[in-house]
């Protein structure tokens, strides 16, 4: 994980801003602790902070085209850097390290924008083209990594976070009022294009946006598509199967130490098998975590999301695979401790100890590892939450997950939001609207495609967006890369 920053000022000379760049890189110190760099011009300054995973020489940012007329920054990892370089080789393109970021540019410089449907992996970056005065944001296909805009009078402000954004004296930290409706009604989900804060925006997934003197443009380079399935059982077990083999083996390259998060269910288990028959073939051994509680053994509670105890699948997981196992133990003092720290860090009200919970576990893992792959976002994708099942849930005309509007306002004095209920109808309706289906599509076929597209525009976003923890050692999601491709 790493942050990056940055406006673009046609009006202003943006070397006077220096200090602005400068609180902006203090920002994303947390996203990236290992590096730092930052390019200005007279129309644009662009700020990164790394954490290094890869090629720790020869990634290093901002990376310059051999012109030096292209600027590069870049906050995420390529998972098929290896086919994109063998393209370009063969096109002539020569490389000085092996990082994806070097990559990257020389795709961009063969392909223009036509490189970005050709990406596989999570990523948020910045293009700045010093001769055209042209700047290029683009986001990964289902927005992994986070990349916040906003518009000023004379340019263009962007960063990885909300608070990089806001370093930037023409960005006023003021909540309107459907930032107020969205975290009062909506959060801690957020509409997926709202940075809460006026005038902030997010640049949706799928998409990217081109900056000149002349105009701003947004353009989406993937979206989801709806299509018939034609593969009988035994052909979609077996592609399933190579979609998320092949999404592990292109995640467990690293410079760095790697590990797993294992709970004990299907998708980190999987995963953790897959990293652990690597492992092995190298002689090595995978190390994986998990989280627990305090007095958890006595006061767990089942529920639809956990049926059982993760304790016991854990301990049967670790043994079969052999891995070494390091189980984080967390007081619930230390929890509460760690609300204002994790909230701080999201920049955003969030899941309250489901985010410090988060914080804490990777601050341990940090300790250990650099890189953890888990198995975040299957259930969004493999149809795992009971939404997807009970159908007196599937069809509800409603967030499935946020039923409670009506008691929400209710525990507001009034006047305070304004069309409230409106507000998140509107919002529910135009994202059951993005879904595209079939004719030939059932009642309940339809209503499924619905559901996948309002999990993963709101339900899996706000899971990727625990930032909080993001801060202290990288989580990549290998089950949510495999339906990016």
């Amino acid at each position: 994980m790493c942050g990056i920053g940055g406006f673009v000022d046609y009006e202003r000379d943006a070397r006077q801003y220096g200090p602005v760049a400068q609180r902006m890189k203090r920002t994303l110190t947390p996203r990236g602790p290992d590096a730092e760099g930052e390019f200005c011009d007279l129309d644009a300054m662009l700020v990164h902070r790394r954490l290094i995973v890869i090629d720790p020489d020869g990634g290093k940012q901002p990376m310059y085209s051999p012109d030096g007329n292209t600027v590069l920054i870049y906050n995420g990892e390529l998972y098929n850097t290896e086919d994109i370089r063998s393209d370009l080789l063969a096109r002539g393109h020569h490389f000085e390290g092996h990082s994806d970021t070097e990559v990257l540019l020389h795709a961009f410089l063969e392909w223009g924008t036509d490189a970005f449907p050709r990406l596989n992996g999570i990523f948020a970056f910045a293009i700045w083209q010093k001769a055209e005065r042209r700047l290029i944001l683009c986001r990964d296909r289902l927005g992994v990594k986070p990349l916040f805009v906003s518009q000023t009078g004379g340019g263009l402000v962007f960063g990885s976070t909300i608070g990089t954004v806001l370093c930037h004296p023409d960005v006023e930290p003021v909540v309107d009022a459907d930032g107020l409706r969205s975290l009062l009604l909506l959060g801690p989900a957020r509409p997926p294009a709202s940075g809460v804060f006026k005038r902030i925006d997010a640049l949706l997934p799928g998409h990217y946006a081109i900056l000149t003197p002349d105009r701003y443009i947004d353009r989406t380079y993937w979206k989801l598509e709806a299509h018939e399935h034609g593969d009988d059982l035994q052909a979609t077990i077996a592609r399933t199967h190579e979609l998320i083999c092949d999404a592990a083996r292109r995640q467990l390259v690293s410079d760095v130490p790697l590990s797993c998060f294992l709970s004990g269910g299907l998708d980190s288990s999987i995963l953790s098998m897959l990293a652990a028959k690597d492992y092995a073939a190298r002689g090595e051994t995978l190390h994986t975590w998990s989280v627990d509680y305090r007095d958890n053994d006595k006061y767990f509670t089942k529920s639809n999301f956990q049926p059982n105890s993760d304790n016991e699948y854990i301990k049967m997981m670790s043994d079969a695979l052999g891995t070494a196992h390091h189980n984080v133990l967390i007081e619930p003092e230390a929890l509460c401790a760690a609300l204002l720290p994790a909230t701080d860090a999201r920049n955003l009200p969030g899941m309250a100890d489901v985010d410090s919970s988060l914080l804490l576990f990777c601050a341990e893992v940090k300790k250990g590892a650099t890189v953890c792959l888990s198995g975040e976002c299957a259930d969004e994708i493999f149809g795992g939450y009971p939404w997807y099942h009970r159908e007196e849930i599937l069809f509800e005309d409603t967030f499935p997950w946020s039923r409670s509007v009506d008691l929400r306002l209710g525990l507001l004095a009034p006047g305070v939001v304004e069309n409230g209920a409106e507000f998140v109808r509107e919002h529910y309706l135009a994202t059951c609207r993005r879904a595209e289906k079939l004719p030939s599509d059932s009642k309940k076929d339809a209503r499924m495609r619905e559901m996948f597209v309002l999990n993963l525009d709101w339900f899996m976003a706000t899971l990727l967006e625990r930032r909080a923890a993001k801060a202290y050692g990288e989580r990549r999601s290998a089950c949510a890369q495999t339906n990016s491709r």
